[in-house]
């Protein structure tokens, strides 16, 4: 009996859960993709000569970090931008390039492509908000004005 009831209560639940009542599966329905003209989550930055890259292992270093970039242009600096306790890096840095061109060229070149076995990911880096002007379209926290 007890068996029973702990079958019917699968049964329950994967009906619940499921989204095709006809024929329970564990499979989830194909969501498609936004339509082609539909606007991007982030707006794209301005093209500028410092990069922001992204999907960093915590064992790339800044050296290492310059010396797959130096591969498409001149690089002015380059930095992995680290814990302060752990030294380990945050998964994200910075590249400066001398020329335009040159920052076009280490994005798609380095865009998409492995770093100490990582995937990492290249973008012109978007400029900091002026102090005092909230992140993220954030209303002013109350007491502050």
């Amino acid at each position: 009996m007890a068996m029973r009831a702990a079958a019917s209560a699968s049964r329950a639940l994967r009906r619940f859960f499921c989204t095709n009542t006809t024929k329970p599966s564990l499979s989830f329905p194909f969501i498609p993709p936004p339509s082609a003209g539909a606007q991007p989550a982030r707006p794209v930055a301005e093209p500028s000569t410092n990069l922001f890259v992204s999907g960093l292992s915590k064992r790339t270093t800044s050296e290492k970090l310059r010396d797959e970039f130096s591969k498409f242009g001149e690089v002015v600096h380059a930095r992995v931008v680290t814990d302060r306790v752990s030294g380990y890096s945050k998964g994200f840095g910075f590249v400066n390039y001398a020329t335009l061109e040159d920052a076009a060229k280490g994005i798609e070149g380095m865009d998409g492509k492995f770093l100490d076995g990582w995937v990492i990911f290249a973008e012109y880096a978007r400029p900091r908000p002026p102090p005092g002007q909230p992140v993220n379209n954030m209303p002013p926290q109350y007491g502050r004005q």
